[in-house]
């Protein structure tokens, strides 16, 4: 899950006190650990759900990736920082050091896209993004997606993350456009980019979707 904006926090492995501030004041404590650990219980549960080759969008260290190829799937992770490729690729993962808006291998043939731990946020326009992920999927493919719980709908804006620069100081790094996608906005959001929304569905606290490519 990283835009240059997580670069300080995902260097911070064991670091529990990085939060992304999005310009509305919503504060979301960031999980490096997690980031950084195995698949937990939630997710691998959801990526048992791709059942063919997947892209992790926005990979970060790559536990997502890894976890599928664990499973016998086919994975490749893409993120825009290298030293999260380099992470990924350092336990074991296939990942690509690129921008997932740039030619990326094996396009319209993809079974599934991943986009979880926040990443319907990246470059603050889901519609774009969704739309993006349309164009790697063949027929019939899915996209998983983590969602904020119903109520918050849809939000784009400038965020930053906040990271801790020495005992009760932080420090803000640069703005970048970033989102957030509540369960019921996605279904408008999905149809604008010809996608349908197959389920949505609750697991441990957090909220995920699936949403395919419409039959022809």
């Amino acid at each position: 899950m990283t835009v240059d904006g997580f670069a300080t926090a995902l260097r911070d492995r064991d670091g529990e006190g990085h939060w992304l501030v999005h310009g509305d004041g919503v504060r979301q404590r960031l999980p490096v650990r997690r980031w950084h650990g195995p698949a937990e219980p939630v997710t691998a549960e959801v990526l048992a759900r791709c059942v063919g080759p997947t892209l992790d969008l926005g990979c970060g260290p790559g536990r997502l990736t890894v976890a599928l190829a664990r499973a016998g799937v086919t994975a490749v992770g893409v993120d825009l920082s290298a030293y999260a490729v380099a992470a990924a690729r350092a336990r074991g993962a296939v990942a690509l050091h690129r921008d997932l808006f740039a030619p990326l291998p094996a396009e319209g043939r993809w079974a599934h896209a991943v986009l979880l731990d926040g990443n319907i946020g990246i470059g603050g326009d889901p519609v774009a993004l969704l739309a993006r992920c349309r164009t790697l999927l063949g027929v019939a493919g899915t996209v998983l997606v983590e969602l904020e719980p119903p109520g918050l709908g849809l939000w784009q804006g400038d965020a930053r993350v906040a990271s801790p620069r020495r005992p009760g100081t932080t420090t803000l790094g640069p703005a970048f456009r970033w989102a957030r996608l509540d369960t019921r906005a996605v279904h408008q959001v999905a149809a604008h980019a010809r996608l349908t929304v197959r389920d949505v569905f609750g697991r441990g606290g957090r909220w995920f979707g699936e949403l395919a490519v419409p039959a022809a």
